[in-house]
């Protein structure tokens, strides 16, 4: 069998503490095994034949309908964390694999909007809302109709435990997490400075003295820091100081770039998904029929909930107008 070689190289190349792929504690139904690709590789492709995965490319990051075409969206954020986990992952002798199907499934949950929806539907939801919950929720319970992906064990536990409060089970895991951070703060960085919020001269010197002026370089200073960090280990760290630093660059992004960026979308996004909220949960019967039989077994909120979350910008932006707006002609 093909995937047997990979079995192979596994054992020959990959670290001891690495999460093998013939080693999964597999998954909540069980299935004839695919002879060509692992469990791992089943799972990243399940991932990106998924429709929430498809639906990434219309969803925030963090500028809402950007004046332009090089802005990161959540899918484009999505493919920069797996790139950057890959290389970490290669470079400790782990499980690249895995790394690439929890990366690629990290956020299918988000909201329109993006972490604005997500405190919008925490705020106004009895069930309350996090993403990274939700994310399991899509692969577990709402793809493929309502049958879900079925993915492993780890790569599911990966997903759910991608945020700085999780706690993650294997080195894997923990290299998605650390790649979301190292991913979204460059970036938001390049974005921030195109969309005229910041000057790269506004820039913290601290941390940029350490990390590098463009974003490739930060990329690579916090690569190269965290593969020197955790060789030979199963934990996976970066050095106290490039942690300071990155924490830094962080906070300074919190009060200069997402507080000032979501103040723009707030009032939008609070009116849009709070009217939409309510519509459906006054009119549960006008939901499509995945949601439905969600209603019907755990609850309204919950139905409504996954509904919404799972628009795009797009799509709750139309929605809202086709429900709430006049049109011309129309009484």
């Amino acid at each position: 069998m093909i995937k047997e070689k990979t079995f192979e190289k596994e054992a020959a190349f990959l670290a001891p503490y690495a999460t093998h792929s013939n080693a999964t504690r597999g998954r909540v139904r069980e299935e004839e095994p695919c002879a060509m690709r692992t469990d791992f590789q089943r799972d990243r492709d399940r991932i990106i034949y998924s429709k929430a995965f498809l639906r990434l490319k219309n969803k925030t990051q963090v500028f809402f309908a950007p004046d332009g075409d090089h802005y990161m969206s959540r899918l484009t954020h999505t493919l920069d964390v797996s790139q950057i986990a890959r290389s970490i992952a290669r470079g400790l002798s782990l499980n690249e694999d895995l790394c690439e199907a929890i990366a690629l499934g990290h956020d299918l949950g988000h909201t329109p909007f993006g972490h604005v929806g997500e405190r919008v539907l925490d705020r106004v939801s009895s069930c309350g809302f996090h993403h990274h919950e939700q994310s399991l929720r899509v692969v577990d319970r709402l793809e493929k109709d309502g049958r879900g992906l079925n993915l492993t064990y780890e790569v599911r536990s990966g997903i759910l435990n991608h945020t700085p409060a999780g706690h993650p089970e294997t080195p894997e895991a923990e290299i998605v997490r650390m790649a979301d951070l190292i991913a979204y703060i460059n970036h938001d960085i390049e974005d921030a400075v195109r969309a005229g919020y910041l000057r790269k001269e506004d820039l913290p010197k601290g941390p940029i003295s350490l990390l590098g002026s463009r974003s490739s370089e930060r990329i690579n200073s916090v690569i190269e820091d965290v593969l020197c960090e955790s060789q030979g280990s199963p934990d996976v760290r970066m050095s106290a100081g490039m942690q300071a630093a990155l924490s830094e660059l962080r906070t300074f992004m919190f009060v200069n770039v997402y507080e000032q960026a979501n103040k723009i979308i707030q009032e939008s996004a609070e009116r849009m998904l709070g009217a939409l909220y309510t519509y459906f949960m006054q009119k549960p019967e006008e939901l499509p029929a995945l949601y439905l039989t969600v209603a019907k077994e755990e609850g309204e909120p919950r139905a409504v909930c996954d509904y919404l979350s799972s628009m795009t910008d797009r799509y709750a932006i139309g929605l809202f107008k086709q429900l709430f707006v006049p049109r011309e002609g129309v009484v």
